[in-house]
């Protein structure tokens, strides 16, 4: 994902991440919960450092413990950005495993919920450029750490879920691929 000559800087990574939450995220309706969030400036963007899955399951447990002692009125929610590991989607994909333990471990389930984002994201069954997959994909790879609490909330506002999905389809199909890639969302040194 990142050229070998120049990683980007943590400056960077913010402000493509904060690009992709504004435009794609915020900007076509994919996640109705996030809009308010990031206009409240509750959202955590935490940038890894890490280069190796060990290091980012160290990184992950530190947010983890940072938004659990924060207040929710200061920070709802966290973006855990992952610039310089897992940039291979299977690795990615079988990371987060190790996620799941660690919300155990931390005594988390059911408090914290963690969902994923990458620059190569694929459902299952799905083919690399079917549009399904935007849905999920970011500049770099994130994993978006959420209250359960805040989301139990959210939903109550909008109790019709399963639309969620099927508008950000209907949406999406109507964008297209040249849509998306309109929008310039991808990392400064992805192409």
């Amino acid at each position: 994902m990142c050229s070998s000559f120049a990683k980007p800087t943590h400056g960077e990574v913010i402000t493509a991440t904060q690009r992709w939450l504004e435009r794609a995220v915020i900007g076509l309706n994919l996640c109705p919960f996030a809009k308010t969030v990031h206009a409240k400036r509750q959202v955590r963007y935490a940038v890894s450092s890490a280069q190796t899955s060990d290091a980012v399951l160290d990184d992950l447990e530190r947010e983890l413990r940072t938004l659990v002692a924060a207040k929710p009125e200061n920070v709802d929610t966290t973006l855990l950005i992952l610039p310089y590991a897992l940039a291979k989607f299977t690795d990615f994909a079988d990371f987060l495993d190790l996620v799941e333990i660690a919300l155990k471990v931390q005594g988390l389930t059911g408090v914290i919920q963690v969902a994923s984002f990458h620059p190569q994201y694929q459902f299952a069954d799905t083919e690399i450029n079917d549009i399904s997959n935007f849905t999920n994909r970011s500049p770099y790879p994130v994993l978006h750490l959420l209250r359960e609490e805040s989301l139990a909330r959210a939903i109550q506002a909008f109790p019709d879920t399963a639309a969620i999905y099927e508008q950000n389809m209907a949406t999406l199909r109507t964008l297209g691929l040249a849509g998306w890639l309109a929008l310039g969302l991808n990392a400064p040194d992805v192409p």
